[in-house]
């Protein structure tokens, strides 16, 4: 193995030979030893950096046969466990009489049916108008805090960092009991919106910097190359590419952003886990009306994360395209 790791690659000819037009270097004292050890170290690292560099990437190496063991019995346990934690349950829910079909049909009513698709239409809305206002901050946020001026830069990792740091809990206690003593009365949508937008604006900023600092620097180099500013290269360059890097995480920080909008209770907001807790004390179906809005935030949210795993495989089979594409030569 040694002995192919100091062979040079196919193709890419090393030493005096990749330069034929050069005058050879003159020979110092150096030993052929000495020599040898210094060529053996970057014929090393060059293999070690073409393993690494493909498509079969890999965090971790491919576990043998008794870690796959392991893995099937651990999870074969795991789903026996959890099939009788779920019988178990549904014994309990039997026993209690929570599956008496009279709690069931309820659910099958239009009027129920309409005003639990109302509370979704208003979740939808908060998230989406939370989504509209928290994405283009937090982009501004990234943009000062990349500008490298001092006094655009610190004011936004100041707010970055105490906005992630404060619970959104509070922020909403904030604007719903602090913003009323200083004499400030939002309607109860935006007192919502507002805490959620300021807070996911903070982590749509670190998402969208995470993702320039992500891109290789030769991509910066070779656009001041070009005779571009900072300002061009991060708009024209670095930007484009990032948001095409950090569209998945930025659908699944929306997933997130989702859930927020179920603090609504606090601001007697009538969302859609609102509407059930009423819907459930009005007709003494709680249980039942929670399972229902939970199996409704699984589909919404399950919906957000196919779309987030489909986003995060399209630049790669695009890649994978042009490259199939690329005439040879």
């Amino acid at each position: 193995m040694t002995s192919s790791l100091r062979e040079p690659r196919t193709g890419h000819p090393s030493g005096e030979d990749a330069y034929p037009d050069r005058p050879p270097r003159a020979r110092s004292g150096t030993t052929a030893a000495g020599r040898g050890t210094r060529q053996r170290l970057p014929h090393r690292l060059s293999a070690a950096l073409d393993h690494i560099d493909g498509d079969d990437l890999r965090l971790f190496d491919e576990p043998g046969p008794r870690a796959r063991r392991r893995a099937a019995v651990l999870t074969a346990a795991s789903l026996v466990l959890f099939t009788a934690l779920l019988a178990w349950v549904l014994r309990q829910f039997a026993a209690h009489g929570q599956l008496d079909p009279a709690k069931w049909r309820l659910f099958g009513q239009w009027p129920v049916l309409r005003y639990l698709l109302d509370s979704l239409g208003a979740t939808v809305q908060v998230t989406l108008v939370s989504g509209a206002i928290a994405l283009p901050l937090g982009i501004l946020l990234a943009l000062a805090r990349l500008s490298g001026t001092g006094w655009l830069s610190r004011p936004a990792a100041t707010y970055v960092e105490v906005l992630r740091a404060v619970p959104l809990l509070l922020l909403v206690y904030a604007f719903l009991l602090g913003l009323p003593a200083a004499g400030l009365r939002l309607p109860l949508f935006w007192q919502l919106v507002w805490p959620i937008a300021l807070t996911n604006a903070a982590v749509f900023a670190e998402i969208f910097r995470a993702a320039v600092r992500a891109l290789p620097a030769g991509q910066r180099e070779a656009a001041l190359a070009l005779g571009f500013g900072h300002a061009q290269t991060l708009r024209l360059v670095l930007l484009p590419q990032a948001a095409r890097q950090s569209a998945p995480a930025l659908v699944s920080q929306s997933v997130r952003l989702l859930k927020d909008s179920t603090l609504g209770y606090v601001v007697s907001f009538l969302e859609l886990l609102n509407a059930a807790k009423v819907l459930g004390e009005f007709n003494h179906t709680v249980i039942q009306s929670y399972l229902v809005v939970a199996l409704v935030f699984v589909v919404v949210n399950g919906a957000l994360a196919h779309g987030a795993a489909r986003l995060e495989r399209r630049p790669a089979g695009r890649r994978t395209t042009a490259r199939a594409a690329r005439p040879p030569g």
